[in-house]
């Protein structure tokens, strides 16, 4: 029988809790009740106690208690949690996690929950879901459900919507086992709409080499998951033929991943190709929401709730100039793939993108400042056409293997 931990307060959310647990129960499914409750006198008994959560974290209870200070108890409690929940998982006794919780619960929560692996299952029902939850799921699997009223008591909404939450995560944990799905090498690679035909074309050729290909959206959490993988263990090569994110964190669009972008491979040495893929472009939301800073720059809308900003040669030159800096620690081989015919489906000739000198602006900085441990291959062609593709997927399996490519063999 599958069992699921409950991870919450029980001194504040028991009969909430409770309610749950016995819904999973008439469902098939065992539970655990961990609490992370600091007050004490639990209305509903725990099978991991308060007292040796905080144990877990190396500090006792009444400590805790006895400071008065709610933000660094949440925080120790967060950390032995943690500890706790995954020993649980570790050694199987448990096939997934629900968790119940307003703002501290959440925030405690999603910390233990963040720890757990991908595909474990994670269903958190919380008052903050309906905003941004991106702090709370951060590069994770968390399924966040919106409580609509507040987790205080057993109502017709609530426990309609608790009864739900019960219901997902029995699902989860009694579907039938997967096929293997780890039997082939993993490479990731990233795409956006504007490089979609260059990255299917790789992804293509890559699947036919034998590989499983991971395709990541360069969202701004496209690119921190990834990140995020890598930095696991669990992806062999990595094509990042899609590098728009730097634009974003340079210029302030609103799909930056961040500064570690383009860092997990440097650091954990696994094979990587890289190309400059929609670097014309920084990204906003719907046109009337562009900073007016950029109201006399080339606009271009993308869709109704997207719209693109053609990045100058200074930008460009700056961009260049970060790539080569993230780059230059590489022990594993790095090659860098650079299309001199356009960065994406809108800087060909033609298209209201195109502008050459931006584009050499990047180039030139990149080559300037990279270190000559780093290759480079210069095509005259956009990034979008599928043999420039197909050698940089090539590219990236003579990496990964230190063998050649049959080119021809497509």
């Amino acid at each position: 029988m599958p069992t699921v931990i409950l991870l919450g307060a029980l001194d504040t959310k028991g009969a909430e809790y409770r309610y749950v647990r016995d819904r999973l129960h008439a469902s098939g499914v065992n539970s655990i009740l961990l609490d992370v409750g600091i007050l004490g006198n639990p209305s509903v008994r725990p099978d991991v106690s308060a007292v040796a959560v905080a144990r877990a974290a190396n500090v006792e209870i009444d400590d805790l208690r006895a400071r008065g200070d709610r933000g660094a108890a949440m925080s120790a409690m967060s950390e032995g949690a943690a500890a706790v929940a995954h020993e649980i998982v570790s050694t199987g006794n448990a096939q997934g996690i629900l968790g119940l919780g307003g703002t501290g619960g959440t925030t405690l929560i999603s910390h233990v929950m963040r720890a757990l692996p991908i595909g474990f299952p994670k269903v958190l029902v919380s008052t903050v879901a309906s905003g941004d939850t991106s702090s709370y799921v951060g590069t994770s699997d968390i399924t966040m459900m919106y409580s609509v009223v507040d987790i205080a008591g057993i109502n017709s909404i609530s426990g309609r919507i608790l009864a739900n939450a019960a219901g997902a995560i029995a699902g989860m944990v009694a579907q039938p086992p997967l096929e293997s799905l780890d039997s082939k090498p993993v490479v990731s690679a990233t795409m956006f709409g504007v490089t979609t035909p260059a990255v299917d074309a790789a992804r293509q050729r890559l699947e036919n080499l034998g590989y499983e290909v991971l395709v990541f959206h360069a969202t701004g959490a496209g690119g921190r998951s990834m990140e995020a993988l890598i930095k696991a263990g669990m992806i062999s090569g990595v094509l990042d033929l899609t590098t728009t994110e730097l634009a974003d964190e340079l210029v302030g669009g609103v799909f930056s991943a961040g500064p570690d972008r383009l860092t997990a491979a440097v650091s954990a040495g696994v094979p990587l190709v890289l190309s400059f893929g929609a670097l014309d472009m920084v990204n906003f939301g719907p046109v009337d929401t562009v900073p007016s800073r950029f109201t006399d720059r080339t606009l271009h809308i993308h869709n109704a709730s997207v719209t693109l900003m053609r990045t100058t040669p200074a930008e460009n030159a700056e961009i260049g100039k970060r790539v080569a800096e993230r780059l230059a620690p590489a022990t594993a081989a790095v090659t860098v793939m650079i299309p001199h015919g356009g960065f994406s489906a809108i800087s060909v000739e033609g298209q209201p993108f195109h502008d050459p000198a931006a584009d050499s602006a990047l180039i030139q900085a990149f080559k300037e400042a990279v270190p000559g441990t780093i290759e480079t291959v210069d095509r005259e062609a956009p990034i979008n056409d599928p043999a420039f593709a197909v050698e940089a997927a090539d590219r990236l399996h003579e990496l990964i293997t230190h063998e050649p490519t049959r080119r021809g063999e497509h």
